[in-house]
């Protein structure tokens, strides 16, 4: 297995395996496209056996049993362990605040494992877990118990890396949450590999006291505030950017952790950004894409994990639906028209921000901060480092990401106070080199609705070209200290293992053979003289018994 990440490198993929695939193993078969995009985890959407053969699955019928139409717990297991051979983190999409109208229990016995009546009729999809419900005659939270047990099974069973508790907000239970999160995760550890585990909550609205670092049940929420500022912000030429500041840096909600937050343009419940912008706003062809490229930069670069949903990486225009919505992958195939080159270069784009984030340290820092704003050319500037700022010594990695939100295009933009002077480049613009002095940094031709991202040259992150990732960009390689150091190591004892096997093999040379670059003359002690030349054997009387000399010149 490549080793899984840890939960702050988290860059996640939300799939739904009807849409993207149909089948566990036609995701399987495509697993390359998952590498070669450079996610860290999937999020697969529910996979426990709902009523139908289409849907999103959001109403399960059977907690310990898969959608038959998706394939067999066999096929989903070898799913999973194919994400695992290549460093990829599986997170399951779980339901447990209500389940569907068929589903057993509700007719066993409903008010022994549901709540008699809806608690909010608006919010209400089906029979509503009560977990408050405890069973003095067996010492058991019936409800508790069984939705734990289910969740086991597939840490257990399917090797799960996380879950995403869907409607969080209508399970309104923080004691029972904290207990269950607390076990699961104990759980994962016991297992024996992957010991990280993640625990994200949809909570809307999203706020910093569901989390763990603020006393609350879950590892990280859905940053809904966050889709919902920028997506105002992409559509509108006019964006309020104090309003997008406490969404690009949450710790100005409250938030502590980039652990804390999940950020997304848009997923399950949204239509694809460029949906949006056609339909709602009429932007569309170059524009649009422009748009959606600006989104996903700041969806990467600010504090926070990030979440792609299947299929904005290459430009898919088909709207939300519990239906049939499948991903149309023709969108990248070769043509001969080249009529597809702009979804083409989309999915490059993607895999050009996500190597960024996924290589450079700054991102999996908590450090951000606002350098550069003009409310009136509604452009802004923040950077991204590690180590902390105060490092005298010119090492960590820093970055600067620079957005103009305004109708204009500026031929030449000055941006102040540049952290660091010294050798920068320009990530996605052929690596162009800039040497900022005075903190002060001049762009040319800023494209409207656009962002440019600029990192600094040190001794850890530096650009080469690399024909396997790109072959018309360039792209940097993260050289990890570590790593060097422990290669050394594992070299020195080789090292010496092989110097050892040399002298010894060198030392018997030297005593069957001595080699001569020229005749030579040897002085016996009878003072007789005898030349010698190449290859040339001699029999020597000393002390009544003859030694044998043996030359090579």
């Amino acid at each position: 297995h490549v080793p899984l990440v840890p939960n702050e490198k988290l860059i996640i993929y939300e799939i739904h395996i009807g849409d993207f695939a149909e089948k566990f193993t036609n995701v399987t078969a495509k697993i390359d496209y998952f590498v070669q995009l450079g996610i860290t985890a999937v999020e697969i959407m529910p996979v426990k056996e709902f009523p139908g053969q289409i849907g999103w699955g959001y109403t399960p019928r059977y907690h310990f049993a898969i959608q038959s139409t998706y394939g067999t717990s066999a096929d989903l297991k070898e799913m999973i362990d194919a994400f695992h051979k290549n460093g990829i983190r599986v997170i399951m999409d779980g339901v447990y605040n209500h389940c569907d109208i068929s589903a057993p229990y509700t007719a066993i016995d409903h008010d022994y494992w549901f709540h008699h009546a809806p608690k909010d009729p608006v919010w209400c999809w089906g029979p509503e877990w009560n977990y408050e419900k405890y069973d003095e005659k067996y010492k058991i939270w019936p409800a508790r118990k069984y939705i734990g047990e289910s969740i086991k099974y597939f840490i257990n069973e399917f090797h799960i890396d996380g879950i995403r508790f869907d409607a969080a907000t209508q399970i309104a239970n923080d004691e029972f949450l904290k207990i269950l999160v607390q076990e699961i995760k104990q759980q994962a550890r016991e297992r024996g590999f992957g010991t990280e585990f993640y625990c994200v909550g949809e909570y809307l609205p999203d706020g910093p006291e569901h989390v763990i670092s603020n006393g609350g049940p879950m590892d990280g929420i859905w940053h809904d505030s966050f889709y919902l500022k920028l997506r105002e912000s992409i559509a509108n030429e006019s964006p309020k950017l104090n309003e997008l500041k406490d969404v690009i840096d949450a710790r100005r909600q409250g938030y502590k952790n980039i652990t804390d937050v999940v950020n997304y343009q848009s997923n399950h419940d949204h239509n694809r950004l460029l949906v949006d912008l056609g339909k709602e706003h009429q932007i569309f062809d170059e524009e649009a894409f422009r748009r959606v490229r600006m989104a996903l930069t700041i969806q990467a670069t600010s504090f926070g994990l990030m979440m792609i949903w299947m299929g904005a990486e290459i430009g898919e225009y088909k709207e939300k639906t519990p239906g049939v919505a499948k991903i149309d992958w023709s969108l990248i195939e070769d043509r001969e028209d080249n009529s597809n080159a702009i979804n083409k270069e989309q999915l490059q784009f993607y895999k050009d921000v996500i190597q960024l984030q996924k290589l450079n340290s700054a991102f999996t820092s908590p450090n951000i901060e606002f350098i550069f704003e003009n409310e009136n050319d509604f452009i802004l500037a923040w950077h991204r480092w590690n180590p902390p700022i105060y490092d005298t010594h010119n090492q960590g990695d820093h970055v600067i990401i620079i957005c103009n939100w305004s109708p204009i295009t500026y031929e030449k933009y000055e941006i102040l106070n540049i952290p660091r002077n010294g050798k920068w480049y320009e990530w996605l613009n052929n690596d162009k080199e800039y040497i900022i002095e005075h903190n002060k940094l001049i762009i040319e031709d800023f494209k409207d609705h656009s962002t440019r991202i600029f990192v600094y040259q040190n001794s850890s992150f530096f650009p080469i070209s690399n024909t396997t990732l790109s072959t018309d960009r360039r792209h940097f390689i993260h050289i990890h200290s570590k790593i060097i150091s422990i290669i050394g190591i594992l070299l020195i004892p080789i090292v010496l293992i092989c110097l050892t096997i040399m002298y010894y093999f060198y030392k018997r040379h030297l005593k069957t053979k001595y080699h001569q670059e020229t005749e030579r003359n040897i002085i016996l002690d009878n003072e007789q003289t005898s030349s010698i030349d190449r290859y040339t054997s001699i029999e020597i009387n000393e002390n009544d018994s003859t030694v044998k000399y043996q030359f090579m010149q």
